[in-house]
């Protein structure tokens, strides 16, 4: 069985975000046994899988990225969408636009402290279209 569904996800505000309860309030169906693709179809945007319980991690990410990758950095050539467009396609080119998690019993097979985040890199990134693929 192969089901696809796509979503919108509510505007956030840049920076790390738990949408964990999103995503499982619109997977109302899984298979027993099965894997789930979750993709982002933009390029400023990403996901990742990490931290749920102390937000303090999302805060550091956020925090290390920006030193990592800061704004208005002399190199940049693509500057005419804004001073956060460059430096949110490449967090979203390390960080990814998709995640795959395991189904198990019918659930996702996620961690205790495991989290689904949407790292949004934008100041203003917009509602996010999201596609899950379920396979099982």
């Amino acid at each position: 069985m192969v089901k696809q569904l796509e979503i919108y996800l509510p505007e956030f505000k840049r920076g790390y975000h738990l949408i964990t309860n999103l995503i499982e309030t619109e997977l109302t169906d899984l298979p027993k046994i099965g894997l789930v693709n979750i993709f982002i179809e933009h390029t400023s945007a990403g996901l990742t899988i990490n931290e749920n319980a102390d937000p303090s991690v999302r805060v550091d990410f956020k925090a290390f990225m920006n030193k990592l990758i800061p704004e208005n950095h002399p190199s940049y050539t693509h500057t005419m969408e804004g001073s956060d467009d460059m430096p949110a396609h490449l967090k979203s080119s390390l960080l990814g636009q998709s995640i795959s998690i395991p189904i198990s019993d019918g659930r996702l097979k996620l961690g205790i402290w495991q989290g689904i985040y949407l790292c949004e890199f934008r100041n203003r990134g917009g509602n996010r279209k999201i596609t899950i693929t379920i396979l099982s």
